[in-house]
């Protein structure tokens, strides 16, 4: 098949899957489409890098502390947009924020931590990213149908990414694979800028299409329509061949265990009860904690094809944290990249380059110190009660985003994703923002464990159209 043909050929597969999974039962807003943009930029290449309007001859510490001013652009346009839907829902908006006080104070010191960056204007304008995953956020889930919201978000971005980075992985290699500049190894990427992106493509996009699918047969639910079983089918097979293609441990390990976890969540009596709950995450978490971080050598990094030293992040764990940064406070909001502390890292991990400590836990004590880590831990805690809580009044939505939530925590301990822009984060995010319960329900499952419609006059208990 010429290149040409094959461009033709995938257009028409991206129209039929979007065809396909078209449901005239639901009306989500029209706002939608702006974090659906949000979020296929951050999960594959900005603006910029897609025109070619990134110079590949600027050097790296160039890029990260001025960046571009095109995809700013783009940036600012997308997080005003979003500002404009969200002021139209303010009244569910003011109760969701009253609801997740610990992530806004988690935001607010990260913008105070600002002040303390040796390169504040940078620090800043990172921080406004990061508002602008939240309000993202927000619209999704202040959307009046947020279930079938978060449906449409997860189908139409990834419908828009994964096929495509079939294609240009096949066709057009000059754009879809690339090569090491310090080894020369090569490696797929697809729409993304390096391998370990197109994991999180197939990671995040691939764990919504399987959860629309285990909902379709095991959720207990009416039979769903053939079309979009059809559509989120064919994506998960794409993305099981990226998996394959990025060779991405990390992601895929992800993508098994959030898998797992939907599935196991469909057993109702066990979601419906909190201790077993705990009792799945908690052994899920220190089997793996265990095996990457305490226990390197148990066996379990060999037997996902790697090797005990984590592709070289212990070596960059101890280099870290052999540098001198304030231990309460940090180096100030993603600052610590930057300026003489990159050159010296750069100097001695010559052959890796790295901008990143490939643990989010210790990024965020780099930046933010353990006032940031003890921040964090209490938006994970604060968010995962909400989650278990969820899986009895809204069970579809709830499987979805504990299997967000252990993954990001999972994906955290081998790469720093708990930052601005990352779709790990903006999922992290899905999952953690605490939905407030409706005031008035009625218990959503009669005595069998079947879903109970409410009554005339009765509120169900799960999210209703405002």
């Amino acid at each position: 098949m010429s290149n040409s043909v094959a461009v033709v050929a995938y257009a028409f597969l991206i129209l039929t899957v979007f065809l396909l999974n078209r449901d005239r039962g639901s009306r989500v807003s029209p706002g939608l489409w702006i974090p659906v943009a949000w979020l296929s930029i951050c999960a594959s290449r900005s603006v910029a890098q897609w025109l070619g309007g990134v110079d590949p001859d600027v050097p790296l510490e160039t890029v990260f502390v001025e960046g571009n001013p095109l995809d700013a652009l783009v940036f600012a346009t997308l997080i005003v947009g979003g500002l404009v839907v969200l002021i139209t829902r303010r009244r569910r908006v003011s109760t969701f924020l009253r609801a997740n006080g610990p992530l806004l104070v988690f935001l607010l010191y990260c913008v105070l931590s600002v002040l303390w960056s040796d390169y504040p204007e940078v620090a800043f304008k990172r921080w406004i990213k990061a508002i602008g995953d939240t309000v993202m956020v927000l619209i999704v889930l202040t959307d009046p149908e947020p279930t079938a919201a978060i449906k449409r978000l997860l189908a139409r971005a990834g419908f828009l990414l994964i096929p495509p980075s079939i294609l240009l992985i096949k066709y057009y290699p000059s754009l879809g694979r690339g090569y090491s500049p310090w080894t020369g190894e090569a490696y797929n990427n697809g729409v993304a800028l390096h391998k370990n992106g197109l994991g999180y493509i197939a990671l995040i996009f691939g764990l919504g299409s399987l959860w629309y699918l285990l909902e379709a047969f095991l959720g207990g639910k009416r039979p769903r329509a053939t079309g979009p079983l059809i559509a989120h089918g064919v994506v998960l097979a794409m993305a099981l061949w990226l998996f394959r293609m990025s060779d991405s441990a990390t992601s895929f390990g992800c993508f098994l265990t959030g898998g797992g976890l939907i599935a196991v969540m469909s057993l109702r009596k066990l979601a419906r009860t909190s201790v077993a709950v705990h009792l799945v995450v908690g052994v899920v978490l220190i089997v793996v904690v265990y095996g990457l971080v305490l226990n390197p050598g148990a066996g379990l990094i060999e037997a996902m094809g790697r090797e005990s030293t984590l592709t070289g992040r212990t070596a960059i764990w101890n280099q870290v944290l052999s540098m001198t940064v304030d231990p309460l406070f940090g180096a100030g909001y993603e600052s610590f990249w930057l300026g003489k502390r990159l050159e010296k890292i750069w100097q001695t991990t010559w052959e890796l380059a790295p901008n990143q400590a490939h643990n989010g836990y210790l990024e965020i004590f780099l930046n933010l110190g353990w006032v940031g880590v003890a921040l964090l831990v209490f938006v994970m805690a604060w968010g995962y009660r909400s989650v278990v809580r969820a899986l009895r009044w809204d069970p579809e939505a709830a499987r979805l985003k504990l299997a967000f939530f252990v993954v990001a925590a999972i994906y955290n301990l081998t790469e720093h994703a708990f930052r601005d822009l990352h779709p790990v984060w903006i999922a992290f995010l899905l999952a953690a923002v605490v939905v407030p319960e409706p005031s008035r329900r009625v218990k959503p499952f009669d005595e069998s464990g079947a879903f109970r419609p409410a009554g005339k006059g009765e509120q169900s208990g799960l999210p209703v159209r405002a």
